[in-house]
C-alpha cells in the first residue's frame, strides 16, 4: 500500500507539471506585482485548504527559504471569532465574501482553495473579491468546479481524489512562496 501510495504521488506530480505550472507562474508573477505596489495576499479555504491558505499566507508574512521583508497577506479562515460571528449573523456561506468585502482592495491577490471547486462560502468569496476588482487565484481539483468561472488564474490538479490535490496543491504553494520569495527578497 505505502509503496502504491508514492508511485501514484510521483505520476500525479508529473502530469500535474504540465497542467500547473503555466497559471502558478502567472500567479508567482502577479503576486509579485500586486506586493510590490503595496498590495495584499488574501487566502482562504475550508478544512484542510483551510491550512494551506495559512501555510502560503504564514510563508509569505513571515519567511519561506531565506530572511527578507515582511509582505502583507492574511488567511481568512483564521480567525475563528470572525468566522462564527459572520457564520451567525448571514450565514456560513458569507463567512469569506464578507470578510473580503471588508479587507480586499482592488488589486489585491485573492487565493481561493477548494480541491472540489464547489464549496459555496469560498466560490461566494471569490465572487465577492472579484466585484472589489481583486484578481482570483483558484486552486482546486480536476474540473475547477465552480470556483473555475470565477478565477482569472485556475490552478486545476489534474485528480478527483482529495488527499492527491492537497499534496500537490502544498508543493503548488511552497513553490508560489519561493518564486515571490526570489522576485522580492531585496
Amino acid at each position: 500500500m505505502l509503496r502504491e501510495s508514492f508511485d501514484r504521488h510521483q505520476a500525479l506530480v508529473a502530469e500535474s507539471a504540465a497542467a500547473v505550472v503555466p497559471p502558478l507562474e502567472e500567479a508567482i508573477a502577479l503576486s509579485v506585482e500586486r506586493l510590490r505596489a503595496g498590495g495584499t495576499l488574501l487566502a482562504f479555504g475550508n478544512g484542510g485548504s483551510a491550512a494551506q491558505a495559512q501555510h502560503l499566507v504564514t510563508e509569505i508574512v513571515g519567511r519561506y527559504l531565506v530572511d527578507r521583508p515582511a509582505w502583507r497577506a492574511v488567511a481568512l479562515c483564521a480567525d475563528p471569532v470572525a468566522m462564527s460571528a459572520v457564520a451567525n449573523d448571514y450565514g456560513f456561506e458569507r463567512v469569506f465574501a464578507r470578510q473580503v468585502e471588508a479587507l480586499g482592495q482592488a488589486g489585491d491577490v485573492v487565493v481561493a482553495i477548494s480541491t472540489s471547486g464547489s464549496s459555496p462560502n469560498v466560490v461566494a468569496g471569490a465572487r465577492a473579491a472579484r466585484a472589489r476588482g481583486c484578481h482570483v487565484v483558484a486552486l482546486t481539483g480536476r474540473t475547477g468546479g465552480d470556483l473555475a468561472a470565477e478565477a482569472d488564474l485556475l490552478v486545476a490538479v489534474p485528480s478527483d481524489h482529495t488527499p492527491s490535490i492537497q499534496e500537490v496543491h502544498l508543493l503548488c504553494l511552497h513553490l508560489w512562496a519561493a518564486g515571490i520569495e526570489e522576485a522580492l527578497r531585496s
